[in-house]
């Protein structure tokens, strides 16, 4: 009986080892599980930005307004018939 109970010990034992340190064990499950939720929260990110370009390049394609006001704002256009004054500082 005794050495029943040394040897269900013994593997119990091996079998912790093998949960513990072999490929697939916990530590391997921990290490995933937070590549997982980098990789999620970079997803997000990518998500939100690729929601912001698309809605983006709509109001280019539709919208007149967002590319009349690209066009003042990074090329300094003005309408035909405006008259454009720029003031400066002494």
């Amino acid at each position: 009986m005794r050495l029943l109970i040394v040897l269900l010990t013994g593997l119990f034992l091996l079998l912790q080892v093998q949960l513990w340190s072999r490929d697939g064990g916990l530590v391997q499950v921990w290490q995933l599980r937070e590549a997982l939720a980098e990789q999620e929260a970079r997803n997000e990110r990518l998500r939100q930005r690729n929601a912001a370009l698309d809605a983006e390049v709509r109001d280019l394609k539709d919208g007149l307004e967002a590319l009349e006001e690209r066009a003042r704002s990074e090329l300094g256009m003005i309408r035909e018939g405006e008259v454009f004054y720029q003031v400066s500082e002494p």
